[in-house]
């Protein structure tokens, strides 16, 4: 193709967080469409990316990062910009960070004129105690050279900043994740040790910004009417310093007393089980404070269970009054009320195969040719 443009696309870790799966699939999708891209992200412990993805990769290798969050944050920046400071490295037409570690490297080589421009996807932002971080976070925006978001939210949020994004969405593989029912569910649930009854699922780990304590106070309301209810906390391989509220959320965990024997924690989940964890639910709880997209929501319709999610922006964008089931994300009852409501056969007859209508609209070819005129401008403008 004459326009074949060379993207050197970059994630802040190789694990299976939102936005390093959005980057993924993203770099894959533009690779199908004969585009030449290579996933950036450090790799500290040297087994590569969560999956092999089909585009190219550099998981360079890093040494392990301090425990402090900052110091850490300010390490990896390091890191990458040792990576492109080796010329044989920055061979692309276009520089593409989807965080504020791999934002911050690419606004220092701007600086110092190693590239010419880079582009910048704001996922969402987040809150920080740390003044260094709250600097390093915004600098990672404002010094880039074109702007993407996933929702209109932060779109908005961008554009009363002076700064406008162009919003393009997520996209879900609607082959892997699909509603195909089979022995392997049941397999991967004796795996895990999860006994009979209904499964919530919960994806992200334990974190503030997903609400994990409301999640588990709505689960006790609900084992009282559901006493075989399962909750399975999936996910958590973040790099930000969690420990606060993952030690508020043990202390919830033990207050449960016998019911905490239903809640399985289970971590970070292989890629290829993903699929069948999903199917082995009875619904997904995502009432989540702040999200960028929620891409996980995506994948749980397009696997045919309903998703509980709160009844805020971004999800009021993208799903409509029968697409999922909508709670008030501060008020663990109203959590609990939509999971009771997720296991009415009447409810689930409506709002699954709607929410399978949905996900059907989310492709990742589509995000991909979303990017290519502003990608195209952003070329001739920095190449001129």
């Amino acid at each position: 193709m004459t326009d074949r443009l060379r993207i050197a696309m970059l994630a802040h870790s190789t694990n299976p967080r939102g936005g390093v799966v959005h980057a993924m699939h993203l770099a894959e999708a533009l690779t199908a469409l004969g585009h030449a891209v290579v996933l950036h992200a450090p790799d500290a412990k040297g087994k590569g990316f969560f999956r092999q993805p089909t585009c190219g990769t550099a998981a360079f290798p890093v040494a392990a990062a301090p425990p402090d969050m900052t110091a850490m944050v300010e390490q990896r920046i390091a890191d990458y910009i040792s990576h492109f400071e080796q010329r044989a490295n920055r061979g692309f037409d276009i520089f593409h960070a989807h965080d504020g570690i791999s934002g911050n490297a690419l606004a220092t080589l701007k600086a110092r004129g190693l590239i010419p421009g880079f582009a910048r996807t704001v996922h969402h932002v987040d809150t920080f105690g740390d003044p260094r971080l709250v600097a390093l976070q915004d600098r990672s925006i404002v010094e880039a050279d074109l702007f993407f978001t996933v929702s209109t939210l932060w779109q908005k949020a961008l554009g009363e900043r002076g700064m406008p994004a162009v919003v393009v969405g997520n996209g879900v593989d609607t082959e892997r994740f699909a509603p195909t029912w089979s022995g392997e569910q049941t397999a991967l649930r004796d795996r895990l040790g999860i006994p009979s009854g209904p499964v919530f699922l919960s994806i992200g780990g334990v974190e503030k910004r997903k609400n994990t304590t409301a999640i588990l106070e709505a689960f006790r309301q609900l084992r009282a009417v559901r006493p075989d209810a399962q909750l399975v906390i999936a996910g958590g391989a973040s790099l930000l310093d969690h420990s606060a509220y993952q030690t508020e959320f043990r202390a919830e965990l033990a207050a449960l007393a016998s019911h905490a024997a239903a809640v399985h924690m289970i971590g970070p989940v292989a890629d290829e089980d993903m699929p069948n964890l999903y199917r082995l639910a009875d619904a997904l709880v995502f009432p989540s404070l702040k999200e960028g997209f929620g891409l996980v929501v995506l994948e749980a319709l397009a696997s045919g269970i309903p998703a509980i999610v709160s009844s805020i922006p971004p999800f009021t964008e993208y799903l409509g009054a029968d697409h999922a089931l909508w709670c008030d994300p501060k008020h663990p009852a109203s959590i609990a009320d939509a999971m009771a409501l997720a296991l009415v056969p009447a409810i689930r007859e409506r709002v699954i195969p709607r929410g399978l209508d949905v996900a059907a609209r989310f492709s990742w070819r589509r995000v991909a040719e979303s990017h290519l005129a502003a990608y195209r401008t952003l070329k001739e403008a920095v190449h001129a």
